[in-house]
Formats: structure tokens, C-alpha cells, sequence
């Protein structure tokens, strides 16, 4: 099969072409896998996060690639949950033990055996993968491949950290920044709490423009400051920054989520700024996300096909997956880039 692989950590500003096209064996799926032919792959910036080395894959060469949908084609011993040909989501969570105190708990996102798709498993940069079934989810018939691939991990994880703000309908959200993730999340909260007012902080014009024909309700530079309080913030950038000029606009009591697998340290003097008495008393709170659940990913497609979601997006074939990446690197977003790998 042909499959987009990364054969070792590079510099994506100065090696344009970390991925490399090859053949490679169609794998066979183990006990309680299926075999997917992936459609369709979203296409992420934590992978930018991998190739450059801020969350190593555990071994090289592997395949990218965690937003992916595709059908069932082949079942390993004892699956039996899905038909062939059932269209399917593979998301970041691949594995998780499933029996430690946070998978107990719903919590497997934390799990000490968290596996990732793309990461530390083959993902969906190529014609085929595997996956346990329990790790793969039916997408709404409602939303097509290219739709439904971003809110694997994009939407999913935006989701997730909204959740984790704790807002309630009519509270004010800030977003910081305005990618992917962003762009989704701005939909999914305009239908599950209609009341509420959404403001984004962008460097760039383009996404601030952008989050105006979404929905939000004001759209300021990095350094601005909302025209009124917000509830909570969610931070969707990787640097220092912007998440110490937004708690300037943080209400007492309001929790700042940061939705980032990793911050860059170009700017971590940054910190040096917050103010304890302005920025953080008054139980103000900051928050990271870590991964997400099996909840999470299957919450946020029903929340999508309910609204129904049209998920703004590039498609790209599976050589221009080097293309897509740099255009990341670079800040050329708008929606969610996707490679399309068969129809």
C-alpha cells in the first residue's frame, strides 16, 4: 500500500519535505482489530509537533495521521462490532489500558499506557491501518468524509476543552487564536448554548475575519482586550503569549483552558508578566488538556451531526501531505486541511 512516512525528527521550516511517499505492507488486523481503508485524513498541527520532535513517535519510520475516516474491510479475530463496509473514525486515543484508576474513571485520556494514532501506532497517512474496534467510531451519514475528519481530533479536542471550562449558557467564551480546532468549536457552541457570546484573538486578520462570518461576536489582535469580561478562555495557540494577555480579560472565577499538546519556549519570558493580583486572584484558573476520551470524540459527532456541521476545509491528495504541513507551519489556515486518499 502507499502510505506518507516520517522517517526521523526534522526541522519542517527548513526541510520542506519531511514525509516521505513509499510502499509499504498492508497491515493485518490483530485480535479485536479491524482493517481500515482510510477516505479520508485530517491533517493536525501536534503531527507538526512529531515530525519536529516536541512529542516523540517511539519509534521511526511511522505513518502520521489521527482524524481519519475510512470503511471496514477486514476483521481480526473476535471483532464483531461493526460490519464491512461501515464507515468508521479513527481519533488520537488508539489504546488505552482500560483498567487503571483513570480509565476506571472515564479519564483514560490520562492513562500511563495512553497510546496515540499516528504517534505510537500507524495512522491514516496511507491506504490502510488497523485499529481495535473499541477504538473506532461509526460516523453520522449526515457528514461526509471530509467533514467528518477535522472533528477527530480538532473538534473533538476543542470540545473537550470547552467542557473543561465549565460554562454554562450565556456566559462569554474567548478563543485565542484561530485555527482548526477554533473554527469548529465555534459552531459546536453556537448550537449547544446559543446564549452565549464568543470573542477571538488573533494576530491574523484573515482568521479574525474569519471567526466574524462564523458567528463571533467581537474580533480583536492578541493584545487586545474583549469589551467585556469573559467567563473562560480557551487557548489554542502554541507560544506564551497570547494566554498572558488574555487572562487581562478573565472574570473572577473564570478558568483559561489551554487546548496545546506542547508550548514552544521562544517566549516563555512571557510569564514573567502575570500579575498575581490582576491576572490570577480572585480564583481565576488555568487548565491544560491532556488527549481526549472515547466520550469525547463520539459527544462532539453527535453534537456535529445534530447541528449539521459543514466543516470548512482544504483537501489535499496524499502527496501533498508535506504541502498541507508546511502551510501549518507557516500560518496558512483557514478551517481545517485534509488529505483525500480514496472515494
Amino acid at each position: 500500500m502507499k502510505a506518507m512516512i516520517l522517517k526521523g525528527v526534522t526541522n519542517l521550516g527548513k526541510n520542506k519535505t519531511p514525509l516521505e511517499m513509499a510502499d509499504v505492507p498492508r497491515p493485518a488486523p490483530g485480535e479485536g482489530q479491524i482493517l481500515v481503508k482510510v477516505l479520508a485524513c485530517g491533517v493536525c498541527h501536534t503531527e507538526m509537533d512529531e515530525i519536529e520532535g516536541r512529542t516523540m513517535p517511539p519509534r521511526f519510520p511511522v505513518i502520521l495521521g489521527h482524524q481519519v475516516v475510512g470503511t471496514v474491510e477486514e476483521f481480526g479475530p473476535r471483532a464483531k462490532r461493526f460490519e464491512k463496509g461501515r464507515r468508521v473514525g479513527v481519533a488520537w486515543i488508539f489504546s488505552s489500558c482500560g483498567h487503571c484508576k483513570f480509565c476506571e474513571r472515564g479519564l483514560e485520556n490520562l492513562c500511563p499506557d495512553f497510546k496515540a494514532t499516528g504517534r505510537d501506532a500507524n495512522g491514516g497517512y496511507a491506504e490502510y491501518m488497523t485499529v481495535h474496534e473499541d477504538y473506532a467510531y461509526p460516523i453520522p451519514d449526515v457528514l461526509s468524509d471530509v467533514e467528518a475528519a477535522p472533528l477527530l481530533c480538532a473538534g473533538t479536542i476543542g470540545w473537550r476543552s470547552f467542557r473543561l471550562t465549565g460554562l454554562e449558557n450565556g456566559q462569554n467564551l474567548g478563543l485565542t487564536g484561530f485555527g482548526a480546532s477554533a473554527s469548529l468549536l465555534i459552531s459546536l457552541v453556537r448550537h449547544a448554548q446559543p446564549d452565549s457570546k464568543i470573542y477571538v484573538f488573533s494576530r491574523n486578520r484573515g482568521e479574525r475575519d474569519f471567526a466574524g462570518e462564523l458567528g463571533a461576536a467581537w474580533t480583536g489582535g492578541i493584545a487586545d482586550k474583549s469589551p467585556e469580561k469573559l467567563d473562560g478562555i480557551i487557548d489554542t495557540t502554541p507560544v506564551w503569549k497570547p494566554i498572558v494577555e488574555a487572562l487581562h480579560s478573565l472574570e473572577a472565577g473564570g478558568r483559561l483552558v489551554i487546548n496545546a499538546i506542547r508550548k514552544l519556549d521562544e517566549d516563555k519570558d512571557e510569564l514573567e508578566r502575570i500579575d498575581y493580583g490582576d491576572d490570577l486572584w480572585m480564583e481565576r484558573a488555568i487548565k491544560s488538556v491532556a488527549n481526549v476520551t472515547r466520550k469525547d470524540v463520539t459527544d462532539c459527532l453527535k453534537l456535529a451531526a445534530e447541528i449539521p456541521l459543514r466543516t470548512e476545509v482544504q483537501v489535499y491528495p496524499l502527496e501533498g501531505a508535506n504541502k498541507a504541513l508546511v502551510e501549518i507551519k507557516e500560518s496558512k489556515i483557514r478551517g481545517a486541511k485534509v488529505l483525500r486518499i480514496a472515494s
